[in-house]
């Protein structure tokens, strides 16, 4: 069963099966993902994260395949009635559905039209008009039994035909031709289910597009039309296409004209009462799942990016968490992300107090030399912004502003762990906090957060649940493990994501830095308990040390290399101060490293990562990603004209396009027709969160508050 796993999946990612094999081992053994990505290279063939977590998951299927497989052919040969050429099916079939349809026949049944045509006796009868020379009227005669509800020959013949309708609904064959006859020709079409109503579905009243073509954003959005029992769908697949892949099976010449005739009756019966709904509910099923594995996908990449964004790193920062009724909540906070300060101030409506906010806010500036105020986006984030920008140009101040997505900020600021961290302060407070380090350092404070609140993504709600919370958890993972943790400084939300730390360890690991002090080695971390030797070797690669003066320790090379890593610094007469400026390691040739490993019987990738430590210490991989856009004035909407160019931010990416950030409170959405001058399958191919692109104004609705954009015409417009 393995060898058949190991072979697909080798054909399927274009892997060597050798490394497919080792990987599966590591995996069996408990390894993490993070840690066969990073630090078993040798065995994996190099594999990156998302290769291996992607490998991972279709070994899940495959395994869940194969056991369904077993199951079926047990259920089967404990009827009796497991045939070699069945086995030969069972064995060959490569999905869930292919195994169904041959189970079909053999699956227990709720009492059906068929099933009570079999317990009159007339199975026989129909197994012989199948073949197609028997005089049906005259065998019929022989079956007519009044007490068994059989009283006449139209009776007879409506039980033979009942059992014919139930054959080819089971037949796998029949559902297969049709399968792809559906795949190619059905088309899905919606209404609504009160047509004068107006809403947000007005769109897909009469909607109709081939399956086919179908994308998976609509089908979505139907999906969650329907939830909201305002939409109906159906499948419609042209009958003089499905009922021949039909007939073909079971009407041949050798038939009599009778039998034939009745055969072609049931083909048609079978088809529009028991094949077509089941087909239907499939198709729909299949197109579902696969909108939810795009969105997914989409999920997990703007999920990353935004996750990714470079930190604001030495800087002292306001949050500014905006609001009306309840005032402007801010916060302090120092170059490490420590509170300062926290005030409330009301500038807008209803106070409009904006001497007194202005007073406060300079004092603020002044006292703890802040250097970037980071506004939320949400209630009066407008208004807020707006005087920043005033009071910025009347005071002439050395500070600059950004916008920061405060998704899930009240999220946090309302959960056990922000209440264990700010006690004193209230939800607003607490948010401010968050904001501030959201611009300082995004992914340890973004981590607090459900992935799910923080605004990535389309149509979230409409997700499995426990799918979408292991994708984005394994997103998170990826993340944090590739950029690392300092063990010294990390929350317990940051800690539980590092590889092979739960949240109870993560805790734990908390727990024993304030009651001991900081850590001064990772090996230190196997005195923390519930931390064995297992759990030591998935995360200690991934924990810093950025103080301590062992460079190791500083480093991403894993405990487990530090001998190898003495070894090569021995090899090249390497000093630990000369790590990250020494020639000898800047000027090594891929060859001349791998003579190196070569002579030091050590895996070449595992060499060439400790080289790339040697260079580049410490190296934050966020640092090639790009950063928050800082400000001093602000745009408004009334500013904006069609065929202006300006720069804007990538602040959410659909199937459809992307939502851009122009500075003027709405964003602006550029359709994926306009994202580039050649044809794109999604708009991940060429964007991704917080770039920073040129777009042109198409058009505005104020009424609508909707700005409709183009990328691919500012591109145009600059080369001219």
């Amino acid at each position: 069963m393995q060898e058949k796993i190991n072979k697909r999946l080798s054909k399927e990612l274009n892997i060597s099966e050798s490394k497919v094999v080792q990987t599966i081992s590591l995996f069996d053994e408990g390894n993490t993902v993070p840690f066969i990505a990073r630090y078993r290279k040798e065995m994996t063939g190099g594999l990156t994260d998302e290769e291996v977590r992607l490998l991972q998951e279709k070994l899940v299927s495959y395994r869940n395949l194969e056991q369904r497989r077993g199951e079926v052919l047990r259920l089967i040969e404990a009827q009796g009635v497991l045939t070699t050429e069945l086995r030969g099916q069972i064995e060959k079939a490569a999905t869930v559905a292919e195994l169904d349809d041959l189970y079909r026949p053999y699956r227990p049944k709720k009492r059906t039209r068929a099933s009570v045509a079999r317990e009159k006796g007339l199975e026989p009868l129909t197994l012989a008009v199948l073949k197609g020379q028997v005089d049906i009227a005259e065998e019929a005669e022989k079956y007519i039994d009044p007490e068994q509800g059989l009283p006449d020959n139209r009776a007879v013949l409506q039980g033979v035909s009942d059992i014919l309708a139930e054959i080819i609904s089971d037949d796998a064959g029949v559902r297969r031709s049709l399968r792809r006859i559906y795949q190619k020709s059905g088309a899905i079409e919606v209404v609504k289910k009160d047509s004068n109503a107006i809403n947000t579905y007005d769109d897909y009243d009469g909607y109709t597009e081939p399956l086919a073509k179908i994308k998976g954003h609509r089908i979505l959005a139907i999906n969650r039309g329907v939830k909201e029992k305002v939409l109906d769908w159906k499948v419609v697949v042209p009958e003089e296409k499905a009922r021949p892949a039909i007939s073909a099976q079971y009407i041949n010449r050798e038939q009599n004209d009778a039998c034939r005739e009745m055969i072609e009756a049931a083909c048609a019966d079978s088809y529009r009462r028991l094949i077509h709904h089941s087909l239907e509910r499939e198709m729909w099923q299949f197109l579902l799942e696969k909108a939810v594995e795009g969105a997914m996908v989409v999920f997990k990449e703007n999920l990353k990016k935004r996750l990714l964004v470079p930190p604001v790193r030495h800087r002292r920062i306001m949050g500014w968490d905006p609001g009306f009724r309840t005032g402007c909540k801010l916060a302090c906070v120092s170059e490490t992300g420590e509170l300062l300060d926290t005030v409330a101030v009301y500038p807008t409506a209803p106070r409009n107090d904006r001497e007194g906010t202005t007073k406060k806010v300079l004092q603020l500036v002044e006292d703890y030399k802040i250097d970037y105020i980071a506004v939320g986006n949400g209630t009066a984030s407008r208004e807020s912004e707006a005087f920043i920008a005033e009071l910025i140009k009347d005071y002439n101040l050395p500070v600059e502003y950004t916008i920061v997505n405060e998704a899930g900020a009240s999220v946090y600021s309302a959960s056990p762990a922000a209440k264990n961290e700010f006690p004193g302060l209230d939800v607003a407070e607490r948010s401010a906090v968050s904001i501030a380090r959201r611009l300082q350092d995004p992914l340890a404070e973004l981590v607090k957060i459900d992935p799910k609140a923080i605004g990535v993504g389309q149509y979230q709600h409409d997700m499995p649940a426990k799918e979408l919370d292991s994708a984005l958890a394994g997103t998170v993972e990826g993340c944090v493990n590739s950029v690392g943790v300092d063990l010294n400084s990390a929350s317990a939300a940051l800690l539980s994501y590092v590889a092979g730390i739960n949240s109870v360890v993560a805790g734990r690991i908390v727990t024993q830095r304030s009651e001991h002090g900081s850590f001064h080695s990772r090996e230190q971390l196997l005195a923390v308990s519930g931390l064995g030797s297992k759990v030591f070797k998935q995360c200690a690669g991934f924990l810093r040390l950025p103080d301590s003066d062992n460079f190791l320790e500083r480093s991403a090379v894993h405990p487990e290399s530090y001998a190898l890593a003495g070894q090569i610094m021995e090899e090249l007469a390497l000093k630990p101060e000369e790590l990250g400026s020494f020639d000898a390691v800047s000027s090594m040739t891929d060859a001349e490293i791998s003579a190196l490993a070569s002579r030091l019987d050590a895996g070449e990738p595992t060499v060439k990562d400790i080289f790339e430590e040697f260079r580049k210490p410490g190296r934050d991989p966020r640092e090639d990603l790009p950063g928050p856009v800082f400000l001093k004035s602000i745009t408004e909407l009334d500013d904006l004209k069609p065929g202006m160019t300006l720069m804007g931010i990538v602040r959410n990416i659909v199937d459809f396009g992307a939502f851009i950030d122009l500075g003027v409170h709405q964003d602006g959405l550029v359709h994926i027709s306009e994202i580039a001058d050649r044809y794109i399958k999604h708009p991940l191919e060429v964007l991704q969160i917080e770039a920073v692109v040129p777009v042109k104004i198409l058009s505005i609705d104020r009424n609508r508050n909707r700005i409709a954009l183009s990328i691919k015409q500012a591109e145009q417009d600059e080369t001219e």
